[in-house]
């Protein structure tokens, strides 16, 4: 055993640092076959921390068995000498073969930069298994002393500088060439220091004795170059610890304490009292043993660590143990001195001579201190400078900023508050620091605030750095700030920058009123309103079927606005919109829809019956109308307008368009009524809006499909009963066979071009018919009924009727035109041109309806009529009551003076022939003679020739011209009979 006392520290070594990275995490491209992937991390990661950790636990496990087991053999002797022999020289090699093999291993699974650390720890575990497999050659298997020296010595030295440079590729790098320099002075500061205390304490012994003894030279390099080397490890692993790579924490330090146990063995090894005693397989072989194993697990049990390495980057980041370290790493230098400084001591405190040895180290570890010191003056000088600048710069961006800086603690309180508070708050910023900042926020807003702080706090900061707050500050006027704040995290407390948006919190205001409101009344718009109507059908009044809407209609406001101006238009609304806004409750709505048409919402309060309720709501509605309908003081003048109202209740599940359609339905059909009423909606409406819809959608193929007849209804002579003239009428037979008459698709056929197209085809139909009917030898007029505005209308032109009249070769005195009314937005001046251009073509003119409209008199005197046209209501009750017989009477007198021929439409009883004759009138149409007839039936009672006329009498002369041309009845026809 004295042999191996010499070397008997290095076989045991297990062999260099693990400082290879662990897996990194998705994304890096450092990662090993080892690591689990990103998508099993995060599976193992919701799993729960108890199953996490229980893949980790079980190679720790076995790994503190083996050593355990190892120790306990050692403890106990192995049972053998024999068998101490082999575990203490075999098994090392064993344990230093398994730390190589796992190392290369996990060096071609690597692909990052820290590869060749794990290839040099490899190599420096495999010499230290080689001098271990020498030394049980010699020992166990040849029972020889090992010679001094052999094969073994020269595995042992080359297992210490792959450890050194592995160690080295795992620290970590400076940047800059004067750290680089430190690091070299650390590096000889602590082996310095370690070389001195040593020295003084062993190494100059050793020295001593192996040149009293008279050892080779070879014998007394190896009995200072193992301690030497161990220096080195010890200063590599002192220097990796303090600037040790923050990649791979977990191996890093796991390889770290694989060599301090080495060292440690090494250092006890080479006591002269335990190296004495030393024999294979004692206790003191566990160490190293357990140094191997531990390197052999380093790079694995650092990839198995990678979760929690993981949780732990996810968790924020705790500061207490980084003071301690970084005050440790700055104390090193000064440490290393101290160690020096105690290894001269010990000399000087025996009584020694101070050795040379000691002297040059004390002397160049002093003179590094002093270098490394002088560079770090220069730096920290140099970081001050920076930092003042850096200070100053953020200073004056801080002072100078428009936006109020403001830093809180934990606690609430305001640590910080930049200058820019006395522009932006109208407050100093000392008066704000140490106030509470839930003091300057308004109380409505806080409960808001409190929770949004809480919830970013409580997130993860990689996740959310950031986050936004809007409320209001007080400011030193007492009026409250809205205030915009980008919330930072820091120290556990809030950096909050802020800046005032009160003016753009009041625009968004106003351009939200403005999107909701009717820019001429202020009232709210349709948008608003339906939403108001939507809220109210949804909220806790939704089953209340008291809430009801009403639209409104002006009547008569057209007018007005075309004959006083726009601008008396508006004022006109403006009056009526506050009329309307004075007269709901404060939780109803009025609303103006647009143009004249007003709307309101009556909220219900669920405390009346229905019946009640409807009652209430109606007598509310005739109400307004009559506020509405009060004259209104436009200028110096009374502009009198009246008001058609539309009501609906809400009904269960009904939804706000439905309910605002029916309340619209209700008004149109008070419109169509007779204005200035109210009308309550009823289910019937919407299904005469789908019957009219359906005909109207018909209506426009029925002419493409030649669905239309021409049918013609007798003129008769009042006292001779002989045909004068035949009045042209439209029918439509759809294709379901049902018989419309213009009454009734008249009605739905709010298209002016299909109507146009209607007009044209009739016009042109009944001029066909009639050249057909004059070349047959009947010789009647035909009578074709057109409205003002469509004379006037620029469609057909005046040629139109001359070029009919001269294709089908008709004269023009066996045509007459009937002006079935007088539109008040026609011009009389142009309807009275277009009538004398007719005329000059010799086309007969009729005035229809005689009787029936206000503008008849006018149209008497400007118009160019030959013919007046009884309207059927006042044929209807001429028998029965005196005082139409009178007004008839009157106006049969008026025809006669101004030398016009008349004809009574909707004669349909004898007693209204003979009432008619006695008064004076000429011709009547109606069922007392026939009613409208086909072509075939036309032409059996023109050869017939007459009629029976009621009480008979002498023939007297038809009127001048012959037969008489006239058109259609009024818009009440007589029923077709059957045919």
């Amino acid at each position: 055993m004295g042999e191996r006392s010499d070397t008997a520290g290095w076989p045991r070594t297990a062999g260099g640092a693990s400082g290879a990275p662990a897996p990194p995490p998705s994304g890096d491209r450092g990662g090993t076959p080892v690591s689990a992937p990103a998508s099993t991390r995060g599976a193992l990661l919701a799993r729960g921390a108890a199953v996490g950790r229980t893949p980790a636990l079980l190679p720790q496990l076995l790994l503190g068995l083996a050593c355990a087991g190892y120790a306990v053999g050692a403890g106990l002797g192995w049972g053998s000498a024999r068998m101490a022999l082999f575990m203490g020289d075999f098994g090392l090699s064993t344990a230093a073969l398994a730390a190589a093999v796992s190392c290369f291993l996990f060096a071609r699974a690597a692909d990052n930069r820290f590869r060749p650390a794990w290839l040099l720890f490899s190599l420096s575990s495999l010499m230290a298994a080689g001098g271990n497999a020498v030394w049980g050659w010699y020992e166990f298997v040849r029972g020889l002393p090992v010679p001094s020296p052999s094969l073994a010595d020269l595995f042992y030295l080359c297992f210490a500088p792959p450890a050194i440079v592995g160690l080295l590729v795992l620290a970590k790098r400076p940047v800059t060439r004067a750290g680089w320099v430190c690091l070299a002075l650390d590096s000889w500061l602590i082996g310095g220091s370690l070389l001195t205390l040593s020295w003084s304490l062993a190494l100059a012994h050793t020295a001593h004795l192996a040149d009293v003894e008279g050892a080779s030279v070879a014998r007394a390099a190896l009995s200072l170059a193992y301690p030497l080397l161990d220096i080195v490890l010890v200063s590599m692993v002192l220097a990796l610890h303090f600037r040790r790579s923050s990649v791979n924490r977990a191996a890093v330090n796991t390889a770290i304490a694989a060599l301090a146990l080495t060292v440690l063995c090494d250092a006890l090894f080479t006591s002269p009292l335990l190296r004495q005693t030393y024999h294979s397989g004692q206790l003191l072989d566990a160490g190293w043993f357990a140094g191997s194993l531990l390197l052999a697990y380093a790079p694995w049990g650092a990839g198995r660590e990678e979760d929690n390495a993981v949780q732990e980057r996810a968790a924020p980041p705790r500061t207490t143990s980084r003071p301690i370290a970084g005050s440790l790493a700055a104390l090193t230098p000064y440490l290393a001195a101290a160690v020096c400084t105690l290894g001269i001591l010990y000399n000087v405190i025996e009584g020694r001579r101070v050795d040379r040895v000691v002297v040059f180290t004390g002397c160049t570890v002093v003179l590094a201190l002093v270098v490394r010191q002088g560079i770090m003056l220069v730096d920290n000088i140099a970081l001050t400078q920076e930092l003042a600048q850096k200070e100053n710069h953020f200073r004056s961006l801080v002072q100078g900023s428009s936006d109020v800086i403001m830093i809180a603690a934990p606690t609430g309180i305001l640590r910080y508050v930049s200058p820019a508070a006395s522009g932006v708050y109208g407050r100093e910023a000392d008066d704000l620091i140490g106030a509470e900042l839930a003091s300057i926020i308004h109380p409505d807003d806080l409960g808001a605030v409190v929770h949004e702080v809480r919830r970013f706090l409580a997130a993860p900061p990689a996740e959310e750095p950031t986050t936004r707050i809007e409320c209001r500050f007080r400011s030193g006027s007492g009026e409250w700030l809205n205030v915009e704040s980008t919330v930072n995290r820091h120290q556990g407390g809030l950096i909050l920058n802020s800046r005032d948006v009160t003016e753009r919190v009041r625009l968004q205001a106003q351009l939200q009123h403005n999107a909701e409101h009717d820019p001429l009344t202020d009232l709210p718009n349709r948008a608003l309103f339906t939403d108001r109507v939507r809220r109210t059908l949804g909220g806790r009044r939704s089953g209340d079927a008291g809430t009801a809407v009403l639209f409104i209609d002006l009547d008569g406001f057209k007018a007005a606005n075309d004959r006083l101006g726009h601008q008396a238009g508006d004022e006109l609304l403006i009056q009526a919109a506050r009329r309307l806004q004075d007269s709901v409750r404060a939780g109803d709505t009025a609303a103006r829809l647009g143009g004249d048409e007003f709307a309101a919402l009556i909220v219900g309060d669920g405390s009346r019956e229905q019946t009640a309720r409807e009652y209430q709501v109606h007598e509310i509605a005739d109400r307004l109308r009559l506020t509405l309908s009060r004259p209104y003081r436009i200028g110096a003048g009374e502009v009198r307008v009246t008001a058609s109202i539309g009501v609906a209740f809400a009904e269960p599940a009904i939804t706000p368009n439905d309910l605002m359609r029916n309340a619209d339905l209700a008004m149109y059909r008070a419109k169509a009524g007779g204005k200035d009423r109210v009308e309550l909606y009823a289910p019937q409406m919407q299904a005469e809006v789908v019957r009219r819809s359906e005909l109207a959608a018909r209506l426009r193929t029925a002419l493409r499909d030649g669905e239309f007849a021409l049918l013609h209804q007798p003129v008769v002579h009042l006292t001779s009963g002989t045909v004068a003239a035949v009045a042209a009428q439209a029918r439509w037979r759809s294709a379901q066979g049902i018989l419309f008459t213009p009454a009734e698709f008249l009605r739905v056929a709010e298209d002016s071009d299909r109507t146009a197209e209607l007009g044209r085809w009739l016009l042109e139909e009944a001029v066909e018919q009639a050249a057909d009917r004059a070349r047959a030898g009947h010789q009647v007029s035909v009578a074709v009924r057109l409205s003002a505005r469509r004379l006037l209308d620029k469609g057909p032109p005046l040629g139109s009727v001359e070029a009919l009249l001269t294709r089908y070769g008709l004269p023009s005195g066996a045509l007459m035109i009937e002006v079935s009314d007088s539109d008040p937005r026609v011009s009389f001046d142009e309807l009275e041109q277009r009538l004398v251009a007719l005329r000059r073509l010799g086309v007969r003119i009729a005035l229809d309806g005689f009787g029936s409209g206000y503008a008849a008199i006018n149209a008497l005197r400007r118009l160019p009529i030959d013919v007046l046209k009884l309207d059927r209501g006042l044929v209807e009750g001429v028998v029965e009551s005196a005082r139409l017989h009178k007004i008839t009477s009157g106006l049969l007198r008026i025809a006669c003076d101004l030398g016009m021929q008349s004809v009574a439409d909707g004669v349909d009883v004898p007693e209204q022939v003979l009432a008619l004759r006695a008064m004076g009138c000429t011709h009547g149409q109606g069922m007392a003679f026939s009613g409208p007839l086909d072509e075939y039936r036309l032409r059996r009672a023109l050869v017939r020739g007459e009629f029976p006329v009621p009480g008979g009498g002498p023939a007297q002369p038809v009127l001048a011209g012959g037969s008489i041309p006239l058109l259609t009845g009024s818009h009440v026809e007589t029923p077709v009979p059957p045919t």
